[in-house]
């Protein structure tokens, strides 16, 4: 199961590929979204996640957006 890096030292966001370590880890863990996929869990970093709100209360695929 893909966590994004949550348990390690580095969070992955899965939409843009953006990275959080060391110090903007923790930052990262409260400002990032986390979403679950089919048979995944997955980070989206805060930029990501501001540019498709929308599609993620519409709970639409990471595939469509």
């Amino acid at each position: 199961m893909d966590d994004g890096g949550a348990g390690d030292d580095t969070m992955t966001c899965g939409t843009c590929g953006r990275q959080a370590t060391g110090e903007g880890l923790a930052e990262a863990r409260v400002r990032w979204t986390f979403g679950t996929e089919p048979g995944r869990t997955a980070w989206v970093c805060d930029r990501c996640s501001r540019l498709h709100a929308r599609s993620i209360e519409g709970k639409l695929d990471s595939e469509w957006w």
